[in-house]
Parts: structure tokens; C-alpha cells; sequence
């Protein structure tokens, strides 16, 4: 058995597979680009209708489905794998709650906090709490923090913005300016 995907390289294998099939959109031959975007399309269709009949038997399972449904939607890969097939059972702002929890221990341990303020049209508003807020020191680190957790838990998330300084939009791994960190 092979190791376990951490969050990290399930993001890698995910912009892989972005890369190649970027590069067959941009093959000569238009029918080898339609013929890889129905082989993609009935991949992912099987993916969809097996996770959602695995869903359904997690329901019927009761106490001990939901709890497992749980640690799905909790897991980086596995609710990304759910995200993907539009089956997570999460909404964005439970989800933003989440990559929140996750970066608290690491804000806390300099002084801070986060609050979730809400979410409307896909931006996440959020209030930096305590010694990070105005800290330029570890600012751009606390920002840095704050959006790849995000991203991570909620790529619907179309920007995010912090109450205080402006900053410049920042940038996915991959260069996408997905999430736009702005301090108003």
C-alpha cells in the first residue's frame, strides 16, 4: 500500500493534471481535444456517481455514516475530492470556518486571532484580532497563512478581505490570483 496523499501533494497532482490538460487544449488536432475532454468528462462522471451511491450508503449507515461523512468533509483531500464533484456536504461558509480553525493555533501563538465577519458574492470578510492586527512584521505571513487556508478548504471563495490596511492581491501557488487578500 502506498502512502497517503497529504493535502500539500494532492494540491500538486491537482495542478499537474491542470497542466496537461491545458497543454491537449492547446493540441493542432481538434478532434484529439474534444476525444480527451469526453475522456476527462466520463472520468470524472464515474467519480461523481460512485462518491454519491458511497454518500447514500454513508447516510443509511446512521450515526457511524454521518460521523465517517464528517471526517470526509474535514479531510483536505477527501472534501476536495467531494468539492470537486459538487457532493460536499459543507456550504462555503462552514468550509471558510474550518481553514479559519486551522490557522488559529498558528495565529494565536503570535497574539492573534481571526473572525469570520461573512461571506456574500464568494468574499470571505474577515477582522485580524489582537497583536496581528497591524503588525507589518508578520503581516504578509499572516496573510499568506489565512489564504492558503483558505483556498485549501473553500476554492469558491473569490477573495478575501480583511478589515484595516490595504495590501496588494496576492497570489495562488500556481500564480492564479484566485483569492485577493485586500485589508480595506
Amino acid at each position: 500500500m502506498t502512502d497517503p496523499l497529504d493535502a500539500r501533494e494532492f494540491q500538486a497532482r491537482l495542478q499537474r493534471l491542470d497542466a496537461l490538460l491545458q497543454g491537449i487544449e492547446r493540441h493542432a488536432d481538434p478532434a484529439v481535444r474534444s476525444r480527451t475532454r469526453e475522456i476527462v468528462q466520463a472520468i470524472l462522471e464515474l467519480q461523481g456517481a460512485g462518491l454519491e451511491r458511497v454518500l447514500g450508503h454513508m447516510a443509511e449507515a446512521g450515526e457511524t455514516g454521518a460521523t465517517i461523512l464528517d471526517a470526509c468533509a474535514r479531510d483536505e483531500v477527501a472534501g476536495g475530492l467531494l468539492l470537486l464533484h459538487g457532493l460536499h456536504p459543507l456550504d462555503v461558509e462552514q468550509r471558510v470556518q474550518l481553514a479559519l480553525e486551522q490557522v488559529r493555533p498558528y495565529l494565536k501563538s503570535h497574539g492573534g486571532n481571526v473572525e469570520l465577519l461573512g461571506i456574500h458574492d464568494g468574499v470571505a470578510r474577515l477582522r485580524l484580532e489582537g497583536s496581528c492586527h497591524g503588525c507589518p512584521s508578520s503581516a504578509l505571513t499572516m496573510k499568506q497563512t489565512i489564504e492558503e487556508a483558505i483556498l485549501g478548504r473553500a476554492p469558491d471563495v473569490v477573495a478575501v478581505e480583511v478589515e484595516g490596511e490595504t495590501a496588494a492581491p496576492m497570489a495562488t501557488p500556481d500564480g492564479r490570483p484566485l483569492v485577493v487578500l485586500s485589508m480595506s
